[in-house]
């Protein structure tokens, strides 16, 4: 009731108003050429029906004038999963698109005449009303049909046109709801938005992991290089930490603008991703930072498929990462080696009293184990003879 109370104040009401008007044009220009036969008008637009750009401006114009928030909505990228079920602006693609917009067009002529009906006939019987309340009838048919006193018709003037507002916001409504139906996304239009949602929820997601272990990786070595400087008092050793702090946060700004030109959708292609044969890279970070790293790298790393080796350098990046996060410089056994159609990546250390970790959280070692699935393997996480281990196996062949 409330919502019917508002609609005449909602500038949505009076645009669904002008699209129920619009087919009036069809129905008056007719009229005037062949008034006995007022149902012609449904023959002619049926060969309208198969051609596909009809629905793509039926669409346009039900978007435009039924639905003007939504459309806005859409527009600034405010709505995500409803729009899925919303109006479509795209031409016919099949035979089961056609037959629904060739059924939108007749019940849109079928409404429309119903509110030519109530558009033309309520407001002539509010003035109707108004003239024979001033004692002058200007319908004397009218008058004697039904000819109520002088004051009853004062009193039933405005009546006419509050019905006309509520006729207008009930077929508003309705054709709204047919139009959504009619008009709305087929099956294979539905897939092919929910799979670039995908996408999209995909890149974010992969995004969000290239942030994390790239620059959570950096932000880690210089907290600890920058502590045991600290507390060496040795300028030697502060001069390496320095060395060390400079060169993983450089590589870091690299990830970075890499990560901002991807969401920038910058035409300058991004810089490459570094992939295992720079493993070396980290395993020296973590020695610098005090970590003792017991390395042992296998296979020809270089002629790795490119997803994984790109993944399992960010893999053994996080993995390190969360080794001198929350157990500071402890020896560190790293093994990667190149089995018969997967990879295997190894990182072991001890566990500290202090240290609180899980198998199960973090957003670190969620990163890993959904890096892993997306190539088909897998990885886990979780203490391991007394310490902890990170195993992540990669397959090759299924990749190549």
């Amino acid at each position: 009731m409330y919502k019917l109370l508002r609609a005449p104040l909602q500038p949505v009401t009076y645009s669904r108003w002008l699209h129920l008007c619009v087919p009036l044009l069809l129905l008056a220009i007719w009229m005037f050429i062949n008034p006995s036969r007022p149902w012609m008008p449904l023959l002619i637009v049926i060969p309208f029906g198969f051609v596909p750009w009809v629905r793509l401006a039926e669409g346009l114009q039900a978007q435009f004038l039924l639905t003007p928030q939504e459309r806005d909505s859409v527009a600034g990228g405010v709505r995500d999963a409803d729009d899925i079920g919303g109006i479509s602006t795209t031409p016919s693609a099949g035979w089961s698109d056609r037959w629904r917009t060739l059924l939108w067009l007749e019940v849109r002529l079928v409404v429309a005449g119903a509110a030519m009906f109530a558009t033309v006939w309520l407001p002539l019987l509010s003035v109707e009303f108004i003239a024979t309340a001033v004692g002058h009838p200007l319908n004397p048919d009218l008058a004697l049909s039904f000819a109520p006193p002088r004051w009853a018709a004062a009193l039933l003037a405005p009546v006419p046109l509050v019905v006309l507002i509520v006729v207008v916001i009930l077929l508003g409504e309705m054709i709204t709801k047919i139009a959504r139906r009619l008009l709305g996304p087929s099956a294979a239009e539905r897939l092919t938005v929910l799979e670039a949602r995908t996408e999209q929820l995909l890149e974010r997601t992969r995004i969000a992991r290239e942030l994390h272990d790239s620059i959570g990786h950096a932000l880690t070595v210089a907290v600890v290089q920058a502590g045991a400087a600290r507390s060496a008092k040795d300028p030697e050793f502060t001069d390496r930490a320095l060395n060390a702090i400079e060169e993983t946060g450089r590589a870091a700004l690299e990830d970075l603008e890499r990560v901002l030109l991807v969401l920038r959708e910058s035409a300058q292609p991004p810089s490459q991703r570094p992939t295992l044969a720079e493993a070396d890279r980290l395993l020296e970070s973590a020695r610098a930072s005090g970590a003792q790293v017991d390395a042992q790298l296998t296979g020809s790393l270089e002629k790795l498929p490119g997803p994984v080796t790109r993944e399992g350098y960010r893999i053994l990046q996080e993995a390190l990462t969360n080794v001198l996060r929350h157990c500071g410089p402890v020896p560190v056994r790293v093994r990667v080696e190149m089995a018969p159609g997967r990879l295997d990546l190894e990182v072991t250390n001890p566990l500290p009293e202090r240290a609180v970790l899980t198998s199960r959280s973090g957003s670190g070692l969620r990163g890993m184990r959904e890096r892993a699935a997306l190539l088909g393997g897998a990885a886990e996480t979780g203490p391991f003879d007394g310490g902890w281990r990170v195993h992540a196996r990669l397959p090759l062949e299924r990749i190549r």
